[in-house]
């Protein structure tokens, strides 16, 4: 009986694709407890080709492709819920490996813990032409993501959710709080998310608990394409536009807002400190970062 469905979006990325699914076959939880679906939004590469040729050669693991003709990862991932059996469904993305008890980790959450309507693991980033100097751990959050709150099993701390690219839900949790909103999300090559926060935000309000899994490790492959200054501002500016539209639907504009000069008043110390022990390139990308994050929120 299949307990667990993981699920991957995919979107013109066949080669990242294959390397994910070369982890998703290397996991050590029984065949006959889990599948894979992947989502195909519209690719227009050799995604099917390469599908079926790895596919082919791993014909004892339940994994199949279906087509989401609604350009959007949010219709994406809703698509592969949709199509989904297990009574867990795990969430990945296609730039990405994970570790081999990312499922079985997930699944013993779930059947040990039965207050636990969604969790999320650790997300460790991995820099194939190196970790840029300019990167600090502020300036990494909106482009990798990182995540590790210790060795423990633990409810997420206050004011974090599971990243998008790790998480899993109790299929009561989407028949009772829903998917994910489809007017968030990327696009194509829109940056605008927000939804995976939108979908949490979702069970806050309702009282769920979600939980931290230490084994249930992703490594975000960071690609050089990722680390410039142009795309981080691009990137920046639809976190603002992200936390706009929440606030909007939240009717939380002002707050959101204000909160945001907060940041800035943390921003400029940080930046000085940087300035006075002459890590001029820190200090500049934190600076970039937030007033697109600004420019994106005021939009």
């Amino acid at each position: 009986m299949v307990r667990l469905s993981l699920v991957i979006a995919t979107y013109n990325r066949s080669q990242s694709l294959v390397q994910v699914l070369e982890s998703v076959v290397c996991q050590n939880a029984p065949l006959k407890e889990w599948e894979c679906i992947v989502v195909n939004n519209n690719s227009t590469d050799d995604t099917v080709e390469r599908f079926n040729r790895f596919v082919a050669r791993h014909p004892e693991h339940n994994i199949r492709m279906v087509v989401e003709t609604n350009q959007g990862l949010s219709y994406a991932r809703n698509r592969g819920i949709s199509e989904s059996v297990g009574q867990y469904v795990a969430i990945i993305d296609d730039d990405e490996r994970i570790a081999p008890e990312f499922i079985a980790a997930y699944i013993d959450l779930f059947d040990s813990t039965p207050d636990a309507m969604a969790a999320g693991g650790p997300i460790v980033a991995e820099y194939p032409t190196g970790r840029p100097r300019w990167m600090s751990a502020y300036t990494e959050r909106p482009i990798a993501n990182t995540m590790y709150f210790g060795s423990e099993v633990r409810e997420f701390p206050r004011g974090r959710v599971p990243g998008g690219g790790n998480m899993a839900l109790r299929r009561d949790a989407v028949r009772r709080y829903g998917v994910f909103d489809t007017s968030l999300g990327y696009v194509g090559d829109s940056l605008v998310g927000g939804e995976e926060s939108d979908l949490f935000e979702r069970l806050q309000i309702a009282g769920a608990k979600y939980y931290y899994v230490p084994k249930a490790v992703m490594y975000h492959i960071i690609p050089e394409e990722k680390l410039s200054a142009g795309y981080l501002a691009r990137l920046s500016y639809n976190v603002g536009v992200s936390q706009l539209r929440r606030a909007r639907y939240y009717h939380r504009k002002g707050r959101v807002r204000l909160k945001e000069l907060a940041k800035w008043a943390v921003t400029l110390l940080l930046c000085l400190w940087y300035l006075l022990t002459l890590r001029w390139s820190k200090a500049y990308y934190l600076v970039l970062m937030r007033w697109n994050i600004t420019r994106g929120l005021y939009s």
